[in-house]
């Protein structure tokens, strides 16, 4: 039986979303890893189970998301603070095109086409929630969970750990909120944890990174360099990088050890790693 955290009260909506145990991470591969961000979306609706096919389609090692909380406290995968880019809202709910994505509930989301803006061919896509998502890629990816401005979604790490309860291969969580993901690191500790940088990380934030049993440091690929890949590593952790859709800067980065690229084209990432 999964564990309770703290005083937490788990919304009847969690129950029911379906345990995450994806691909071995100690699967044999030469290189970096190669991400799919938000799915192989230079190809396909991000955050859509469509991506998700293509990703995997395309080799991908992993897939990065990200994750807010509907209003009825479902997990679900969305990019923006808003539906307008990615979906069809101003035609389905016209007052509310500009509200907040946890404005809406899972039934709402469940009305909109997320795939039409993208092409034609992928109309009538929908909103994931994470359970689907993480089912779709179970033994043949890993995945990347991002806590989209969970300052927003006040206790959403502690739902995220409830539904990842105990180690589970191949699922790491990351976030730019460092304050939130040492939330998330009590109270799932079996969890890998990944802090995200807009800018190079100072010896002091990467020290307060490994203090906290944090696994990956995942900052911009501008940023990186080897040293700053040495100086991870001598912490313990690893390195990753996003995002990075261009073949001469996929050939820089990897050639600086970094232990996992995320990009929109991991089929190209993989031609360039092949050589």
């Amino acid at each position: 039986m999964r564990r309770l955290l703290g005083t937490l009260l788990v919304p009847a909506a969690l129950l029911a979303t379906a345990t995450l145990a994806l691909a071995d991470t100690d699967r044999p591969r030469s290189g970096p890893e190669v991400v799919a961000h938000r799915g192989a979306s230079a190809d396909a609706p991000e955050n859509t189970l469509a991506a998700a096919d293509e990703a995997l389609a395309q080799r991908a090692d992993a897939v990065e998301v990200d994750v807010q909380r509907t209003a009825d406290g479902h997990l679900v995968l969305v990019h923006d603070a808003t539906l307008a880019r990615t979906t069809d809202v101003g035609r389905v709910f016209p007052t509310r095109a500009l509200a907040p994505v946890g404005s809406f509930t899972l039934a709402e989301l469940r009305r909109l086409d997320a795939g039409s803006w993208f092409s034609p061919a992928f109309a009538g896509e929908r909103i994931p929630t994470l359970g689907e998502f993480a089912d779709r890629l179970r033994g043949r990816a890993d995945l990347l969970v991002e806590l989209k401005d969970p300052a927003r979604y006040p206790g959403v790490e502690k739902e995220v750990a409830y539904e990842l309860d105990g180690p589970r291969p191949g699922v790491v969580v990351q976030s730019f909120d460092h304050d939130v993901m040492r939330s998330f690191a009590e109270a799932a500790p079996g969890v890998p944890a990944g802090w995200l940088f807009g800018g190079r990380p100072t010896a002091a934030q990467l020290d307060d990174a490994a203090a906290h049993g944090v696994t990956q440091i995942n900052p911009s690929f501008r940023i990186v360099d080897a040293a700053l890949v040495a100086e991870v590593r001598a912490r313990g952790m690893q390195t990753g990088v996003y995002t990075v859709n261009d073949p001469d800067d996929m050939r820089r980065i990897a050639a600086t050890g970094v232990d996992r690229i995320i990009t929109d084209r991991p089929a190209v990432l993989r031609t360039v790693l092949a050589g």
